[in-house]
């Protein structure tokens, strides 16, 4: 059987398709493995997973960013080139969040890859701040800097300034930046402003900064736990068969060491 010309160049058009689209899905799919620990995503984005099957790429987000800090990832694009191309991130150190209250990059989600759930910025938990590098960071060398403190908009609760004795002088305290993971919501200002270098303090994903408890531990110390703590027997003192004078302490129960005599009860 002899083929047409046409019939060659159907085969080869058809064929050119498939690699083309194999292409493409490789592309968008081999970056969805993973992603750099600085790109974040932005508020309200699902676990990661759950994200990238969700998100349609469609770039609105980025566009309804008033400050245009959201970028979408391109082939080749830096740090991008490593994110699922299309999708939104931002990194930190070169343009944070700017913590828009009314949250314009979830609303423009049309496929909920931004959960509309997320009706105050301060929940968002876009990544979580890191004290990273201790042996650079200007208060752990004893001098005085506060600017992460300074610029986080949930001051005195993502991070607070921890007094402590400074062990070289022995004389002067240390301000140690702690930041506080329920409060973090990771928008990154702290990251950029840090004034070092290469900054101390990284706003990386929760997934990578945050450790996690096994379900076997309890807090003791908190109420809801109360009810998991050991039962004892409340300890007994033993005393000696009779008084010894001067020591007529009470018992830690508020009783009388030792009963008193009938006659002298009714003194």
């Amino acid at each position: 059987m002899s083929l047409s010309r046409r019939n060659l160049l159907q085969g080869a058009s058809g064929a050119a398709t498939a690699c083309l689209m194999a292409g493409g899905a490789a592309l968008v799919a081999h970056p969805a493995q993973a992603r750099p620990a600085q790109a974040l995503r932005p508020p309200g984005a699902l676990p990661e997973a759950d994200f990238l099957a969700a998100c349609v790429r469609c770039g609105l987000c980025v566009r309804d960013c008033p400050p245009h800090n959201l970028r979408l990832s391109e082939f080749g694009d830096g740090v991008g080139r490593d994110v699922a191309i299309g999708t939104p991130y931002f990194v930190a150190r070169d343009i944070p969040c700017e913590m828009c209250e009314d949250l314009p990059c979830v609303k423009a989600c049309p496929t909920g890859a931004l959960d509309p759930a997320l009706q105050q910025i301060e929940k968002a938990q876009m990544g979580l701040a890191v004290l990273i590098d201790h042996e650079s960071c200007l208060n752990f060398l004893g001098l005085r800097c506060d600017v992460c403190y300074r610029v986080c908009p949930v001051i005195d609760e993502a991070i607070t300034l921890e007094k402590v004795s400074n062990p070289r002088s022995d004389r002067h305290a240390m301000l140690l930046p702690t930041v506080h993971a329920e409060a973090c919501t990771g928008c990154g200002k702290c990251e950029k402003s840090c004034v070092l270098e290469q900054a101390a303090i990284k706003v990386l994903p929760r997934e990578l900064a945050q450790g996690q408890l096994g379900g076997h531990y309890r807090k003791g110390w908190e109420a809801e736990n109360r009810g998991f703590q050991p039962q004892f027997n409340l300890p007994t003192q033993r005393l000696p068969e009779q008084a010894v004078p001067g020591d007529l302490a009470p018992l830690r129960s508020g009783a009388e060491p030792y009963a008193r005599a009938a006659s002298e009860a009714q003194r």
